[in-house]
């Protein structure tokens, strides 16, 4: 099974990068489920805030690999799949529990965009555990890079720039993914 890797800051464009995906008939996990669930089972709404403390300290508690590990879970309950979507990996110990678990058919893409493009999407769409201010978005950068986020960019096998048009990012996604599609045996 080829597993990929989405990865960026906030607002960078993974979901639409995930919904492409899911066109294309690729299942996809997202990390950041496992995090709301747990936020849900602890009896709290799901804020950012709230879905902050509780990655924060779950990864405190478990491990920095607590969500791949309960992402990984998830992927072992797909059945006749060739290609698999991972929706928001943030840390090197996720990678390196997904390169240990799934071997050599693992590849991270990473999504970018400026801070002023992030910050103008994030307080549009609205999204439940979004940030509201700019200095609520501000934070969640902080906390995003402080669990090691720009490393797992860095380190990313793939780099793919979401500065222009939607359409254009859609078009570029939808290449790619068709590309990394045609590559499986």
């Amino acid at each position: 099974m080829k597993i990929i890797a989405f990865t960026g800051m906030p607002c960078s464009g993974k979901s639409v990068a995930v919904q492409i995906a899911k066109d294309k008939g690729i299942p996809v996990v997202r990390m950041g489920d496992a995090v709301w669930e747990e936020t849900k089972r602890q009896g709290l709404a799901l804020t950012d805030t709230n879905v902050g403390i509780i990655a924060d300290s779950m990864r405190t508690k478990w491990g920095k690999d607590i969500w791949a590990r309960r992402t990984a879970e998830k992927i072992k309950t797909l059945q006749n799949t060739e290609m698999v979507v991972i929706d928001g990996v943030r840390n090197k110990e996720e990678i390196d529990y997904f390169k240990k678990t799934v071997g050599a058919d693992f590849l991270v893409i990473a999504i970018i965009a400026s801070d002023e493009i992030r910050r103008k999407r994030v307080l549009s769409r609205g999204r439940e555990d979004d940030s509201t201010t700019v200095k609520d978005f501000e934070e969640r950068d902080k906390r995003e890079l402080r669990w090691g986020l720009k490393t797992v960019i860095d380190a990313a096998d793939i780099v793919l720039s979401n500065e222009g048009s939607l359409e254009e990012f859609k078009e570029d996604m939808t290449l790619l993914l068709e590309d990394l599609m045609s590559t499986i045996e």
